[in-house]
């Protein structure tokens, strides 16, 4: 197959001007190397496209791919995750990961929360809080846990993200919706354990792969998986991979974990993050459909690695599920 690569390349747009905050999504050439290297070996041909712009201008100019490798994040709005998918199936190209309704959803983490809720799944209770809402008005007491509704990669989230009293909520959310010009999710602090359990696959198909329980060291900052501590998890952050069999609490987690991607439609591969409150009762925090994979530094390679998952084998599963889609299901019949 020809395999087209989409990405945003954060080296590009620092030399735009954009600053480290602002681009802290996006991949680094080693990430793209790394897709690329895999795939070849497969086999496969590849061809570099680049970000939304960059693909845009390919397809308009008559340049097509038997499938396109999708890792791209999007720059602007609240749906920018959903830029490139939706250019692809304007074009009808199919991809890798989940399509447009999922990745605009999924990046809401407010309107999550609603679906994962109405589905039955346990996750904090919690609120959107926008420009000019009354924070008193809070329907539960504290300890809360306030970050950006639609950032990823721990954007927004820090020590301060834990408000003690309710007389400190007000000026923690107004930082945060001015800094990111967003509203911001407002739920109750969950005390206890954390975990990130990785998925591969879609639908009935869609199986956990491993799960990490994320544990802080002493210096880092405590009872938060922040921004900060993401940046520097080499020196900061343990992953103990857990064993579901010899811990019922982790089988517990990976069933949540896999029945909110599957209630949420997600596809081929994809990360869940579950916390334990006090009562080592697991809650759904949020998911990222579209997961990193730097095969050094993102979570999901991170757990295949303690799995003893080589990075190929994944890059290998991620694109037999899409090329199965591509080959013999929705794209077939759209032709």
């Amino acid at each position: 197959m020809l395999i087209g690569l989409t990405y945003d390349l954060r080296s590009e747009y620092l030399a735009e001007g954009l600053d480290e905050d602002e681009t802290a999504e996006f991949d680094s050439e080693r990430t793209i190397d790394a897709i690329e290297e895999a795939l070849r070996a497969f086999g496969h041909e590849t061809e570099r496209i680049g970000n939304a712009r960059k693909l845009i201008a390919a397809v308009v100019s008559g340049r097509r791919w038997d499938l396109v490798f999708n890792i791209a994040e999007g720059l602007d709005g609240i749906a920018r995750e959903a830029q490139v998918p939706a250019i692809l199936d304007l074009y009808r190209i199919p991809y890798t990961f989940s399509d447009p309704m999922v990745l605009s959803l999924t990046l809401n983490k407010a309107m999550t929360k609603r679906v994962i809720r109405d589905a039955g799944l346990s996750t904090a209770p919690f609120i959107e809080v926008a420009p000019g809402d009354d924070v008193l008005e809070v329907p539960f007491e504290p300890p809360y846990f306030v970050k950006p509704v639609a950032e990823g990669t721990g954007k927004g989230v820090s020590i301060r993200s834990i408000v003690t009293r309710i007389e400190d909520l007000e000026p923690v959310c107004s930082q945060l919706i001015n800094r990111y010009r967003q509203p911001v999710l407002v739920e109750r602090y969950l005390s206890g354990r954390e975990f990130t359990v990785g998925i591969v696959g879609t639908g009935r198909e869609a199986e956990v792969i491993g799960t990490v329980e994320v544990l802080l060291k002493a210096e880092a900052e405590q009872g938060v998986y922040s921004y900060g501590n993401k940046a520097r998890f080499e020196e900061l952050v343990e992953y103990r991979l857990v064993d579901p069999l010899m811990e019922p609490l982790g089988n517990d987690v990976e069933t949540l974990a896999l029945r909110a991607y599957r209630v949420l439609g997600c596809r081929d591969a994809g990360r869940v993050d579950i916390r334990c409150d006090g009562h080592d009762v697991p809650h759904f925090i949020e998911i990222n459909p579209l997961a990193g994979i730097h095969p050094e530094h993102s979570d999901l390679p991170i757990i295949c690695s303690r799995r003893g998952i080589p990075y190929r084998s994944l890059i290998e599963r991620i694109l037999a599920s899409a090329a199965g889609r591509a080959g013999g299901g929705e794209w077939c019949a759209s032709r």
